[in-house]
């Protein structure tokens, strides 16, 4: 369905925030003519897409995930919405509720993984992405239920045990968040440097919960022997304030670290907290 759209969202992914091109007028001086009024070109804004009534669902499908790969969120729905009229399915229902979310409208997105999980109560997917729905709205609990039946029905997936242990986390419940963290490191060891690139750290939101959740990744990663990581973390603990940094030197998890030269070069740098 064509909409008249004066102005075009665009997304960012990290922040989910939102910029607004418009055209405007800027003033330009010729030494010779004297002041002039000249108009500035308006970036190019692509048309409304609208989808093929001959076309397949996967077709649909595939021409809404380019869409939204664009940060096209608006015409990527409509294309979903195309597809999912021709062949409903689960998946079609959460890449509809992810374009929703990105755009900032939670309580569709919602709508949209429950008729996912409807739809196919065996795929997990719909799970995680209702639990990060109830998350943003800080009901933990409820988030963590939900996690939990993802998990369950794909134990193999590290980033269901990180959700559960970011929920924990943001909880204060420190414990049983890195229970859930151990697990998706023995998953995917570089599950939280994947998290963290994407943007989507959400237990992380004060300076205090920064260094907690850093010195926690920086034993994980000094009990697998993994010392470049582990001082890397280590370093994001101090500059976020770290109150116990010195639990390091007394903690087993980091024996083997301690007995490393960048180790003692690190401690005696002692980094300040970042403004």
């Amino acid at each position: 369905m064509a909409r008249l759209r004066s102005f075009r969202l665009v997304a960012s992914i990290c922040g989910l925030s939102f910029v607004l091109f418009c055209a405007c007028l800027a003033a330009a001086q010729d030494p010779q003519d004297g002041p002039t009024i000249q108009p500035v070109t308006p970036p190019q804004v692509a048309a409304p897409a609208i989808p093929d009534r001959n076309a397949s669902a996967t077709q649909l499908e595939v021409q809404g995930d380019e869409l939204r790969a664009e940060k096209r969120f608006l015409d990527s729905i409509d294309f979903y919405d195309a597809a999912l009229a021709k062949q409903p399915t689960a998946l079609l229902w959460n890449k509809k509720g992810m374009s929703y979310l990105l755009l900032q409208h939670p309580d569709k997105a919602a709508k949209c993984f429950d008729k996912a999980i409807k739809l196919d109560k065996n795929a997990p997917e719909g799970y995680n992405n209702r639990g990060y729905i109830e998350q943003m709205k800080k009901r933990y609990d409820k988030a963590i239920k939900y996690y939990l039946k993802a998990a369950k029905l794909r134990p193999s997936d590290a980033v269901f045990q990180y959700n559960i242990g970011s929920s924990y986390f943001c909880m204060h419940e420190y414990s049983k968040a890195a229970d859930a963290y151990k697990a998706a490191f023995a998953l995917d060891p570089d599950i939280f440097i994947r998290v963290s690139r994407m943007g989507t750290m959400a237990q992380a939101t004060s300076p205090e919960d920064r260094a907690a959740f850093s010195f926690m990744v920086a034993k994980m990663y000094a009990k697998a022997g993994n010392v470049d990581r582990s001082l890397e973390y280590l370093r994001k603990a101090m500059e976020n304030g770290y109150k116990h940094i010195n639990d390091v030197y007394k903690d087993q998890e980091f024996a083997t670290l301690r007995t490393d030269k960048r180790f003692e070069e690190l401690m005696a740098q002692r980094p300040q907290p970042l403004p």
